[in-house]
């Protein structure tokens, strides 16, 4: 055990290496349970089991934030909550387009559970490498930081003007779909719940080919890497810590993704929460910007933060419910 101790006491990215391995070890926990026993069937998950599913998530999360106040203090703990709530907040128009990517391809509900699932396994590996090259970038190079704070503050501007479009992806012309069914033999139909499967030729040679079950696992792949662009910089906002950016990301989308089915189905509700997110990287911007001057504590930029979005979210249910009274 002492041996043990020894082999994990050195530090890692500026944390030990013992804490590190928790969290990964949490991780597969989390993973291990959600698969292997909530959902070892292919069924369809209703409203009420995934609320029940953040609400683990999300304590899971919370519970983790404590952890990190006890071991590595308050103002990482402050900065890993500030770093959960813009990661998951930024990421939830992730869920409007995961929803129309699910549907293009025709993916039953029952089976919406596993590619979501898997995409977490392939998010945790693809934010590891963008977020070790920020880390890499802003120790390097100081002044990539200022350039992530008027990168955010203009994509803020820009979405709080601009009109949001609800048309469907047009994956029919997708340059990365066109590529993948180019150099893969991919199935016309789905074959339940599998991503690859073995067909018979001419010849009567059994081949791998992919499913469009696998298509929409890289497409939701790929969307990720796009809506990343925003949320990882704005965490960097927060916090320069390698260990506080990488967990908050995670807990945010394990959260996320389990909330999907609950949200998928009222996110015509949240009218005005795009217009919340843009002032979120605006201020997110605009604190990087402003910090050689006037430096926010963890504490206040949290709070206005979860001012702005529990603001659009309100404003979103009230206009959303006077529109139905007013049609009714």
């Amino acid at each position: 055990m002492l041996a043990l101790q020894t082999l994990l006491a050195p530090v890692w990215l500026g944390t030990p290496i013992w804490i590190w391995c928790t969290f990964f070890v949490l991780v597969l926990a989390l993973l291990a349970l959600d698969l292997g026993l909530l959902h070892r069937g292919e069924r369809e998950i209703g409203m009420r089991e995934s609320l029940l599913l953040y609400a683990g998530y999300s304590c899971t999360g919370l519970l983790f934030g404590v952890w990190i106040w006890y071991e590595l203090g308050a103002q990482l703990a402050l900065e890993f909550y500030t770093g959960l709530l813009i990661e998951q907040s930024l990421s939830m128009d992730n869920v409007f387009v995961m929803a129309m990517v699910l549907g293009a391809f025709q993916v039953p509900r029952q089976h919406q559970h596993r590619v979501l699932f898997w995409g977490i396994v392939g998010v945790i590996v693809l934010r590891a490498v963008m977020i070790g090259l920020g880390v890499a970038l802003v120790h390097r190079f100081g002044w990539v930081l200022y350039f992530f704070g008027a990168f955010l503050l203009v994509s803020g501007l820009r979405m709080l003007f601009q009109r949001r479009t609800e048309e469907a992806p047009r994956l029919a012309g997708n340059a990365a779909i066109g590529w993948l069914r180019r150099r893969l033999r991919v199935t016309d139909q789905l074959h339940g719940r599998r991503f690859l499967v073995r067909l018979p030729r001419a010849d009567g040679r059994r081949v791998l080919h992919a499913t469009p079950l696998f298509l929409a696992l890289v497409v939701i792949e790929l969307m990720d890497l796009v809506f990343a662009v925003d949320s990882v910089p704005a965490v960097f906002a927060v916090s320069q810590d390698p260990f506080v950016i990488y967990t908050s990301n995670i807990f945010a989308i394990l959260g996320l993704r389990s909330l999907y089915f609950a949200l998928a189905a009222l996110m015509h509700r949240f009218v005005y929460l795009r217009h919340a997110l843009a002032l979120v990287l605006a201020f997110i911007g605009g604190k990087i910007m402003l910090q050689p001057w006037l430096t926010l504590p963890a504490a206040l930029s949290l709070g206005i933060t979860l001012t702005l979005l529990a603001g659009g979210l309100l404003w979103s249910l009230v206009r959303t419910r006077t529109a139905g009274a007013e049609g009714r």
